[in-house]
Formats: structure tokens, C-alpha cells, sequence
């Protein structure tokens, strides 16, 4: 079982996945809040089955899969819609969240979560490292990367948590706004020596 659970978090955008993969070379293993939450509602799962019977069988796609930008696009212009599936869904997902971080056995072990604060997520790890960005790069980085607009963009960046609540909350900062991937990736390997020491003490 690993000694420490790093929580990994920032906004859209921001590079998560680049700096998740170096510790993932590293041997380090992940827990990825995202796919638990796809895991959640595979085809044929009694939280699908609650899904369909909640908004209607449109936002089960022909192949049994969710409809998930239906269902995005429903929730956030429903803050009813979205506290019921969030009742629905954040018990399950957490469930799977200890249960993966218990099983764990690289000495530390990373939970990238784009929510971790929002979801209530933090009292799960035990320190929390922010990928930090300024807005304009989370809009030009998500518009290469998503068909989403650059209005859809700003609705999701303010419904998250703001930059500065973020940086507030974390032990650890990797700044990802215009750094070289090599200056990324010492970073990480800087962070990867600090957690191992800290596995010593605990």
C-alpha cells in the first residue's frame, strides 16, 4: 500500500496529463478520477439504467453507451439536474477512488482529479499539487484540443474552482504556462525525490 496519496488537480487546459505520464514513467502509479467516473456508468450499470430512467432513454446513445454531451449540456443549464446526478454518481466514485488508492503499491501514488476540490476530494489525499496556468492558456490549449467554443470554455473554467482557491489549498506548484516539457519533467522528478523522502517519514 503506498504511504502518501498526492492529489493531482487543475483547471481545463491546464496539462494535467502531460505531467501525470512523467510520473507514470517514474513507476508511480495513478488513480484517475475521470475513468472511475466513465467506470461508473458503463453499459448496462444500474447508475446507466438510473440515468436513463431519471432524464429520458435519448441520453443512452444506440451502442448502450451514455450520451455524454446531451447530459453535460442538460446539467449545466439545470442546477436541480445537476445535484441529482452528482448524489447519484460521487458516492460510487469515491468508493472506487479509496478502493484503488488502497491498492496501490508504488510508495506514493497520484489521484489526478480535475475536481478534487470541488468534489469534496481532498480529505482522501495527503498533499495536493496544482498544475497552475493562467485563463488564457486553458482557453487557447482547450480550443486546439476539444470542438468545444471558446464560450463553452469560459462556462467550464467558471464553474470550476477559481485559479487563486486553488493555489491556495496546494503543498506543491508545477507552473505549466509556458515551460519547456524539459523544465516540466524536472520538475517532476524534483517532486518524485520530495514524496520518496517523505514516504521515509511517515
Amino acid at each position: 500500500m503506498s504511504k502518501l496519496v498526492i492529489g493531482l488537480t487543475g483547471g481545463i487546459g491546464s496539462g494535467k496529463t502531460t505531467i501525470t505520464n512523467y510520473f507514470l514513467a517514474l513507476g508511480i502509479e495513478i488513480i484517475d478520477a475521470d475513468i472511475i467516473a466513465r467506470e461508473v456508468v458503463a453499459v448496462n450499470s444500474p447508475a446507466l439504467k438510473a440515468i436513463a430512467k431519471h432524464f429520458g432513454d435519448d441520453y443512452i446513445q444506440a451502442d448502450g453507451h451514455l450520451n455524454r454531451p446531451l447530459l453535460r449540456s442538460r446539467i449545466f443549464s439545470n442546477k436541480a439536474d445537476k445535484l441529482w446526478l452528482n448524489k447519484l454518481l460521487h458516492p460510487l466514485i469515491r468508493v472506487k477512488i479509496v478502493t484503488q488508492t488502497k491498492e496501490a503499491k508504488s510508495p506514493y501514488c497520484i489521484l489526478v482529479a480535475p475536481l478534487l476540490i470541488e468534489n469534496n476530494l481532498l480529505e482522501l489525499v495527503d498533499r495536493v499539487l496544482i498544475v497552475d496556468v493562467s485563463e488564457s492558456t486553458q482557453i487557447t490549449r482547450t480550443l486546439v484540443r476539444d470542438s468545444s467554443s471558446a464560450q463553452e470554455i469560459k462556462a467550464i473554467i467558471a464553474s470550476q474552482t477559481s485559479r487563486a482557491a486553488r493555489v491556495n489549498v496546494a503543498d506543491d506548484i508545477i507552473n505549466n504556462d509556458d515551460s519547456p516539457l524539459s523544465e516540466i519533467k524536472e520538475a517532476v522528478l524534483s517532486l518524485d525525490k520530495k514524496y520518496l523522502t517523505l514516504t521515509k517519514m511517515v
